[in-house]
């Protein structure tokens, strides 16, 4: 699918636009006008594995198992104080309902062990990738994902941040300033082509994970805030496609269902949608809106060269209103990070990791305005 490059809002700009050939689509864009993408989907290996893995919510999991057992085997105590449900069923509340306990000896000592060893981990993987030349010098990290929207992966990454600070790593960690369901939608508002916001209130976005679908409806606010920071997600909908293991077509079906419900419900509203839809999924995403690799976790080849999420999104949904439909898709966590750039203002270069059912990562160099 081949489109012209448009002209890009917020972050990006008609000069960046301009180094986009007329024969090259638009999805996965690098340079955005003030602002330049280092590299995402950064992929190191350790002992035969990737790096990243080791701090993802299913490390986190793998981890709280061991200390489970741990605890069992030196216990001789057969009882589980977390239950008999596995770690990886343990729902969110249930954790961080067991650090509210504060049971010493019992359940707490569980739980904050996990933690404990989960963010020297963390730590660990930051400090690799501050080894990596899209990653020197990076002055902030921010970190999004599900895993942070719990008290438990909160208290990760704040004892994540104490231990860089031990080791003299000079980076920030710090949380997204959005709710964790709603940066990866936001961050669109940087990418969506200025001209479609004209007479328009809001844009449609998804946010594809391993475990989640978020499908929303995100105001840009544009007239209040030149740069976006307004823009705020005023409807979504989320379905934990792991739960019911559909093929890659359900997914797709699913997905087309829930914009089309939000799109009604513009109607009914009298909210005036741009004819944009904004996909952020896994892996490496190329100019032609196919992905070269890190679609792993997602159910299906997604990687196949005859597949083409944007055209196939573009077929169930052709046109909003009364226009034809512009589909673009970029990494999850690229846009995960560019919901936060109106904040980074501060910083020249910085980052973001979401911490999900795998890891995701993406650096960012602020550039000074073009001069005209």
């Amino acid at each position: 699918m081949k489109q012209d490059p448009p002209k890009l809002h917020g972050a990006a700009s008609a000069a960046a636009a301009a180094t986009a050939s007329a024969d090259l689509d638009v999805h996965g864009l690098r340079e955005l006008g003030t602002l330049s993408v280092r590299g995402y989907s950064l992929q190191l290996t350790e002992k035969g594995g990737f790096i990243g893995d080791q701090a993802s919510q299913t490390a986190f999991r793998a981890l709280l198992d061991r200390w489970r057992k741990r605890h069992r085997r030196q216990s001789g105590d057969k009882r589980d104080p977390l239950g008999t449900l596995p770690s990886s069923e343990l729902s969110k509340s249930q954790l961080d309902a067991t650090l509210a306990k504060d049971q010493p000896g019992q359940v707490g000592d569980l739980v904050h062990g996990a933690i404990d060893e989960f963010s020297h981990e963390l730590a660990y993987v930051v400090q690799r990738f501050m080894r990596q030349p899209s990653w020197q010098r990076v002055e902030r990290v921010v970190v999004g994902g599900g895993f942070v929207e719990s008290d438990v992966g909160e208290r990760a990454v704040l004892q994540a941040g104490a231990a860089l600070l031990e080791l003299g790593v000079p980076v920030q960690l710090g949380r997204l300033s959005h709710e964790t369901d709603d940066g990866g939608l936001i961050g669109w508002v940087h990418l969506v082509p200025r001209e479609m916001l004209e007479g328009r209130d809001a844009i449609l976005a998804v946010d594809i994970g391993g475990t989640n679908v978020r499908c929303g409806i995100v105001r840009t606010r544009h007239r209040k805030a030149e740069d976006l920071s307004k823009a705020k997600v005023i409807r979504r909908k989320k379905w934990r496609h792991a739960d019911d293991e559909p093929s890659r077509t359900q997914l797709i079906e699913e997905m087309a269902a829930m914009l089309q419900s939000m799109i009604k419900y513009c109607e009914r509203k009298g909210i005036r949608l741009a004819p944009f839809i904004g996909i952020a999924c896994p892996g490496l995403i190329r100019k032609d809106g196919s992905i070269a690799r890190g679609a792993q976790n997602l159910p299906g080849d997604w990687e196949s060269p005859k597949f083409h999420l944007p055209s196939e999104l573009s077929k169930k949904i052709p046109s909003i209103g009364k226009e034809a439909t512009l589909v673009l898709m970029h990494n999850d966590a690229v846009v995960q990070g560019l919901s936060e750039l109106p904040f980074m203002r501060d910083v020249k270069r910085w980052a973001v990791m979401t911490i999900g059912t795998g890891l995701g990562n993406a650096s960012f160099v602020n550039q000074p305005p073009r001069k005209r």
